[in-house]
């Protein structure tokens, strides 16, 4: 496993978006987090919404592959920060040059894959990570989404979502502001779930079924 972090992270582009990775010691940071979730929770398929250079679908497929399960990995990303994700041989390549090869990409935002047979048919979702649009509005819309498709001991991970601020990954003409952290609030509200909040960089949410 280290020396296939120590191959992860000898791209710098996959130590960037706040997940306190740390290739001096082949630390994946939050990662360890996912990758234990899908050790433990052994999902049929994960879904991944958003991912700036694929670290999150990387691990997640990696964890997926080491469960030997066939489990898969639905990566919904319309490649808004720049066309990285936008040629369908080349996002292949990017996985399978990390070894992993159970990642499906759907280049499309949630509102478009949510119209597609491949959206129709999902089903068995063990584990949803919403890191996209960061609005309270997308965050929700990510949520419900998948909601009634998770297993019964599935969980959703929301990225950034203990801090507001200005993002502009984007580029400075579409920036906004982040309000991930409003919708989480909402869910916490809600006894009929359970959020855990990890407080590193702007946050990680887990929420699940009470």
């Amino acid at each position: 496993m280290q020396e296939w972090i120590s191959g992860l992270f000898a791209d710098p582009e996959l130590l960037r978006m706040g997940h306190r990775q740390r290739r001096a010691d082949a630390n994946l940071g939050m990662g360890w987090i996912y990758y234990g979730l899908a050790r433990l929770i052994r999902p049929r398929r994960v879904v991944v919404i958003g991912s700036y250079r694929g670290f999150v679908p990387l691990v997640l497929g990696r964890a997926l592959q080491d469960n030997g399960e066939a489990g898969e990995v639905v990566f919904v990303d319309p490649s808004m920060v720049d066309d990285f994700w936008t040629e369908p041989e080349a996002v292949d390549a990017h996985f399978a040059g990390h070894g992993v090869t159970n990642v499906r990409h759907h280049l499309a935002t949630t509102q478009a894959f949510v119209e597609t047979e491949a959206y129709g048919a999902l089903d068995h979702v063990g584990i949803v990570f919403i890191d996209g649009w960061h609005t309270a509005e997308q965050a929700r819309f990510d949520h419900e989404a998948f909601r009634d498709r998770l297993t019964p001991d599935g969980v959703t991970l929301f990225h950034d979502s203990l801090r507001g601020g200005r993002v502009s990954v984007y580029g400075p003409e579409r920036a906004y502001e982040r309000t991930v952290k409003d919708y989480v609030d909402e869910l916490r509200r809600d006894d009929r779930l359970q959020v855990l909040d990890l407080d590193f960089k702007n946050g990680l949410s887990l929420v699940r079924r009470a």
